[in-house]
């Protein structure tokens, strides 16, 4: 395994590499191993050793770290100051800001506060190419490269070795209610989530967990605004019966099982369902007939689900209501023929290998996980 110092190590490193025609994967925390084919003949390079605060301003609402630095110390020097990344990101322990923005997957807080594309300001990175560019700025009303920064979010380290990010931060809020109702039935839940989310009530996060038997709402924001917001909930949704208010640190333990589906527990399958929230709760009947459970997030929007069924039945399903699946982990022989991310249409496709060649025109970032053929015209 390469385990580079300096932005200068990766570049010898990818450049050697080219030259012997191998392939690179690159590793932050190695949360997402299990994320597409196994890479057994790619060579790894670890992002971990580039790791620390580079320049935090909390006045600014900006921090600057290397691409390395693990994500729960970037969140503990945000917590001193009252501020913090408010896309909430999705990841397990061990995860580095890299791989955060590689992976591009945002937490509950999606639905109010963005996703991580809409935070990342800036990064220096390496490109296939071994050659070091940076896009973006340091500063929120800078947005030269803007798009630039958002195609790196979800690339899956396909376009280059990020070395250095700066991101948005927020302050943090200094009130949370969740609001818990309890024993619905599925289709009430999925009228609750999109009534609240039409309210005049800023809410933060609407999610459903049919296992435990709770939906959820989330209110956040200075405490009278909070407790207005909630009264304005409870009468509008009165319908639904009355609801358990749960203050932040009981509340938080509450939705902790929506990152990273943790309540589907070690199922060997789960996918990660992106739909028109109005299509949820039909695509979680049609893949209810093979059993499994699920979980879901985003007011109906995101769906975790752990079922065995055909993985061309799951893609074809989510395709027909609009949305896309996303293969987060399965067994390695599944994995071997089934391509995690959701295929794209012909056109899209092209476009994205084409991208793909202009940052690592020799393919040194592929490494054959998403089973797809980068080259061809």
């Amino acid at each position: 395994m390469h385990q580079p110092q300096t932005p200068e190590d990766i570049v010898a490193i990818l450049t050697d590499a080219a030259a012997r025609k191998a392939t690179v994967e690159i590793v932050g925390g190695g949360t997402r191993r299990l994320f597409g084919a196994s890479t057994p003949d790619a060579e790894q390079l670890a992002t971990t050793a580039l790791s620390g605060i580079i320049s935090y301003d909390p006045a600014e609402l900006v921090l600057t770290a290397k691409a390395g630095t693990p994500l729960a110390e970037l969140e503990a020097a945000l917590a001193e100051c009252g501020q913090a990344f408010l896309f909430e990101p999705n990841t397990a322990p061990g995860s580095t800001i890299g791989g955060v923005i590689g992976a591009g997957l945002s937490g509950s807080r999606r639905v109010s506060g963005g996703a991580v594309r809409d935070h990342l300001l800036g990064f220096e990175a390496v490109s296939g190419r071994a050659e070091r560019f940076k896009a973006g700025g340091k500063v929120v009303k800078n947005v030269t490269g803007y798009d630039l920064s958002k195609l790196m979010c979800g690339a899956w380290g396909r376009l280059a070795v990020l070395t250095e990010v700066t991101l948005k931060v927020l302050p943090n809020p200094t009130q949370s209610l969740t609001l818990v109702w309890t024993a619905l039935d599925d289709a009430a839940a999925w009228d609750l989530m999109g009534e609240a989310m039409r309210l005049p009530a800023d809410v933060a996060a609407a999610a459903h967990d049919p296992q435990r038997g709770v939906t959820l709402l989330r209110i956040e924001g200075f405490g009278p605004s909070v407790g207005a917001r909630a009264i304005l909930l409870k009468g509008a949704l009165a319908r639904f019966g009355v609801p358990q208010e749960i203050a932040a640190q009981e509340g938080a333990v509450l939705w902790h099982p929506f990152a990273n589906a943790a309540a589907l527990g070690q199922s060997p399958t789960i996918w990660r369902l992106s739909v028109p929230r109005k299509e949820g709760l039909g695509i979680v009947h049609a893949l209810a007939r093979d059993g499994g459970q699920w979980l879901a997030d985003w007011a109906g929007g995101l769906i975790h689900h752990d079922t065995q069924s055909d993985p061309a039945m799951v893609r074809a399903t989510v395709t027909a209501a609009g949305g896309h699946a996303m293969l987060l982990r399965a067994p390695d022989d599944v994995r071997a023929h089934v391509p995690a991310q959701h295929p794209l249409p012909q056109g899209e496709a092209a476009l994205a290998a084409r991208i793909r060649r202009a940052f690592d025109p020799a393919g040194l970032f592929e490494t054959g996980r998403f089973l797809d053929q980068p080259h061809a015209d």
